[in-house]
């Protein structure tokens, strides 16, 4: 249940601030205020930046390159959506991205909407592929094709240093052949 909330929370404020932005433009936390308008602008222009980062990182994982993610996520990054918890630092993370891709060599980042409030990145994210080894309970060669939303927190020298990721549920357990078990028992 805690999870649910979690996923529904993230959906929610990506929904919201997405709601507020124009295709992949980012949305200001504060636009009414005219002495906000300074303030505003720079927080545009740093939500703009990481935007361009969270899509080069999106690319770099498409594309299995993961040596160009040293350009864009700190060595000291750390994301919360490991399969067995947090993977800390950069090359950790680049060890499992790789792993990741190798897995799923036909996988496809495809961002389907992006917001930022200036630190974060709240992505819609559609992901497909086929899987070469078994993995989640899924057979190898099961295809996946799942939307979630991905979160990025940057620091002031524009890398990302958090990472975290929700998935639709729907969409995973029909990955994992929950939805044709269930199918199954009636």
């Amino acid at each position: 249940m805690k999870k649910f909330l979690m996923i529904a929370s993230a959906g929610l404020i990506c929904f919201i601030t997405a709601c507020n932005s124009s295709g992949e433009k980012s949305a200001s936390a504060d636009t009414t205020s005219a002495s906000m308008a300074a303030s505003s602008s720079a927080s545009t222009s740093t939500a703009d930046k990481n935007i361009a980062t969270a899509r080069a990182i999106d690319d770099a994982i498409s594309s299995g390159d993961v040596a160009k993610l040293d350009q864009y996520i700190a060595t000291d990054g750390v994301d919360h959506s490991g399969e067995h918890g947090d993977i800390k630092g950069l090359d950790s993370i680049k060890a499992n991205l790789k792993r990741l891709h190798d897995d799923y060599k036909d996988m496809k980042l495809e961002s389907l909407q992006r917001a930022s409030n200036g630190d974060y990145v709240f992505s819609l994210t559609r992901f497909t592929g086929t899987n070469s080894v078994a993995s989640m309970g899924a057979p190898a060669g099961t295809h996946f094709d799942m939307n979630g939303v991905h979160i990025l927190k940057f620091g002031s020298d524009g890398k990302a240093t958090e990472h975290w990721e929700y998935f639709s549920m729907a969409d995973a357990m029909k990955m994992m052949g929950g939805m044709h078990m269930e199918s199954k028992k009636k």
